[in-house]
Order: structure tokens, then C-alpha cells, then sequence
């Protein structure tokens, strides 16, 4: 069931390391390419506002197939208009949103049907997932357009984003509210705020809107390799087939800890654990060696926190939720904006007194945030886990 968020991470995949890559290969300027990607990537984070529509009308896995289908359609689209960069910014930005909507609506149909005793499962091969497709489609992508015709290559690679809709089939499906999509939309503020009102939901905002997890580092390291006199190979090592294992390896490790702590604090644990380990880089030499390490090491604890928040969002859902994929679309959004002004932050930090202010000001906030947080969670009374939330059935017309 993990497995179907592969469309997700292939997509993303794509855009993040694919596509700068044939850009670059054209001479397009650092700049442009940065502004493609991150419009490519903006879907993200106001996609959202759309989904009420998963929970009405149509069952989430017919949304699933179609904006499947819909991303794969403008994938192949913007592998045929590379040269054209105004066209390529809209196709692929319109195909992240697809790509987007299928896992917000995978979110909402997987958190019917899982028990609740398999949600820290689901929810590390859910990020396997991700990590795994992207690093499948950017292992494959440079090597078939450069060996193949464009169409053919840009063919495959859209067939590749459906391999996930072969899973479909074997997993349960629940009926979608009878209301019009129409009566959703208008009714949209009144579902966010029915949703604020539900102290679960407020306390996974303020866990996920926070920088306690969002380790932006990784998204810095590798333009920062200069500082550590990291080799090209060194680079592409770490950077490809390292991050990929530690990936798979945090995800997978996540289920394990989640049978000894509790889901939240054992979130701002990993916080915690991991800026330490950031802190602790401050202290070794910058040479190769301790590059790959501070690589590989960011993206262990990484896929800790995203692995976590799936498991907070899919808890938070809980049984039964008549808006499950608005509720998991929302809760999506505030975990990518952290990552999004932490990078600024680092960013920032790094003019200052380089990558020792880098990792300071990345480690400290989160600490801060994580001892904030806890404060939050202890005067906070917690539901019982052996109590699983339930949801009345929505009344339909």
C-alpha cells in the first residue's frame, strides 16, 4: 500500500534532480533553472486548497487514477518542450500538481483502510516510496534521453509514474460522500475551521508547521562540498547512492522506534537527536569524509521526520473521517513550509560565518522548537493510544 506514493516521488524526483540536469545541459542560466524548479515544486504547498474535492462525489481511488494519468500526461509533455522554457515552467508546474493531488488523495483512502496498528508501517513505506521512486526516475531519466528518441524516452518514463496504479486493485475501497464537488468547494472554510477546532489537528500543525524536523541541510549539502574539499565522485557517492540507503534505512527504522515512544514526542526526539548530530559536525574536520558522513547522517534523521509526520498525519485522521484527504492535504502543506523558510534561514546564516553558522543556526532553532513543543505536549492531555478516534459517518442526501 506504501508502495502507490512512488507516482509522488518519481514526480518529484524528476523536477529536483532530472530536470535542473537537462537544463544544465543546455546552458540555461543557475538562476532560471532555480526559478523553474521551485515554481515546478510550488503545488506543494497551495495544492491543498483543492482538495475537498477528494472527499466528495468520486471515490479517492478514482482520484488517485485520474490525476495520475493527469501528471503523467504533462511529464511527457514537458520532455518534449525542453527548449522551450516559459511552456516547460506551466507543464510541469500543472504535473507536480497532479503528481501532488494523487498523493493527498492516496493519503486520504490508505487512512480508511489501515488498521491503526499499521499506520507506522504504512507510513515508512510511504516514504520509501518517495525516496525510492525519485531516486529511480533520476537514475534512469539522463540515460534514456540521451540513448533514446525524445518521444520514446519521454513515453517510458510517463509509463514508469502509472506503475503504481497496478497495486490499486488489491486494496479496499471506500465510498466517497454523496455531496457535489460544487458544495464542497462553498463549504470549504467551514471544513478547515470544523477542522481547527480539533485539538489533534492544532497540535500536528504546530508539530509540522515548526522547524523541530524539517533538516533543510540536505537540501543545501551538495553545494556546499567546496567547504569539505569533496571530489566530484565523493559528491555523486554521497549524493546518490548514499542518500538513497540512509533514506530507505531512516524509514524503515521509524516503525521500530514507534513501538517504544509515542508518536509526537518520539517526533521531537528525533529532532532533537538530529541537531545534535548537527552540532556535533561542528566539532570534525572539513574533509571528504566527514561531507559524507554530515550527507548521509542529515538524510538518516530526514526520513525520520518525514516518515513521522505520515504516521502523525494518518493518527490524526483517524477512522472513519468523512474528510480524510482534506485533513492529510492540509497537514502535507504545513510540513513543506518549515522546509521552505529553514532553507532561507540557512541560507542566510551561511553569509555570515559559513558552515559553521549554517549548522548552528539549523541545530539551534530546532532544539528550540522541539523544547517549546514538548512544554506544548506535556500541558496538552493527550488521547489514549489504545482509544483510536472515530469519526460519524457523513449524512448523506
Amino acid at each position: 500500500m506504501g508502495l502507490t506514493n512512488a507516482t509522488f516521488g518519481m514526480y518529484g524526483g524528476l523536477v529536483a534532480i532530472s530536470l535542473p540536469e537537462l537544463l544544465a545541459e543546455q546552458h540555461v542560466p543557475e538562476a532560471r533553472i532555480a526559478v523553474i524548479t521551485a515554481t515546478a515544486m510550488s503545488p506543494a504547498f497551495w495544492a491543498f486548497l483543492i482538495c475537498p474535492m477528494l472527499d466528495v462525489r468520486f471515490t479517492r481511488r478514482f482520484y488517485a487514477i485520474a490525476s495520475s494519468i493527469f501528471a503523467s500526461i504533462f511529464l511527457f509533455l514537458g520532455l518534449l518542450n525542453l527548449n522551450h522554457l516559459f511552456l516547460l515552467e506551466i507543464l510541469y508546474t500543472l504535473g507536480f500538481f497532479g503528481a501532488v493531488i494523487t498523493q493527498n488523495a492516496l493519503g486520504g483512502w490508505l487512512s480508511t483502510v489501515i488498521r491503526v496498528e499499521d499506520e507506522s508501517r504504512l507510513s515508512a513505506w510511504f516514504n520509501v516510496a518517495n525516496i525510492g521512486g525519485g531516486g529511480l526516475i533520476a537514475t534512469f531519466t539522463l540515460g534514456l534521453v540521451h540513448h533514446l528518441r525524445l518521444p520514446l524516452a519521454a513515453a517510458l518514463l510517463s509509463l514508469a509514474l502509472l506503475l503504481p496504479l497496478a497495486i490499486y486493485p488489491f486494496i479496499p475501497v471506500t465510498l466517497a460522500d454523496g455531496r457535489l464537488a460544487s458544495e464542497s468547494f462553498s463549504a470549504f472554510n467551514r471544513d478547515v475551521l470544523s477542522l481547527l477546532k480539533r485539538r489533534e489537528v492544532l497540535i500536528a500543525l504546530a508539530l509540522l508547521l515548526s522547524p523541530a524536523g524539517s533538516f533543510t541541510l540536505t537540501n543545501l549539502l551538495g553545494g556546499l562540498g567546496h567547504d569539505f574539499h569533496a571530489t566530484p565522485r565523493v559528491l555523486a557517492i554521497a549524493g546518490g547512492a548514499g542518500v538513497a540507503v540512509a533514506g530507505v534505512v531512516g524509514s524503515l527504522i521509524f516503525p521500530l522506534l514507534s513501538e517504544h515512544m509515542s508518536l509526537r514526542p518520539l517526533y521531537l526526539a528525533i529532532g532533537v537527536a538530529g541537531a545534535c548530530f548537527t552540532l556535533s559536525l561542528l566539532l570534525l574536520p572539513r574533509t571528504p569524509a566527514v561531507f559524507a558522513i554530515a550527507m548521509i547522517g542529515e538524510n538518516v534523521f530526514q526520513s525520520l521526520a518525514i516518515t513521522g509526520t505520515f504516521a502523525i498525519s494518518f493518527e490524526t485522521i483517524g477512522q472513519n473521517n468523512p474528510l480524510a484527504a482534506t485533513t492529510f492535504s492540509v497537514l502535507s502543506a504545513a510540513c513543506n513550509f518549515p522546509i521552505d523558510y529553514m532553507q532561507l534561514v540557512d541560507g542566510h546564516a551561511y553569509s555570515w560565518h559559513g558552515i559553521t553558522s549554517t549548522f548552528a543556526a539549523d541545530a539551534l532553532l530546532g532544539i528550540l522548537a522541539c523544547i517549546l513543543l514538548a512544554l506544548l505536549l506535556r500541558f496538552v492531555r493527550r488521547p489514549s493510544p489504545s482509544s483510536p478516534k472515530s469519526f460519524p459517518s457523513p449524512q448523506l442526501p
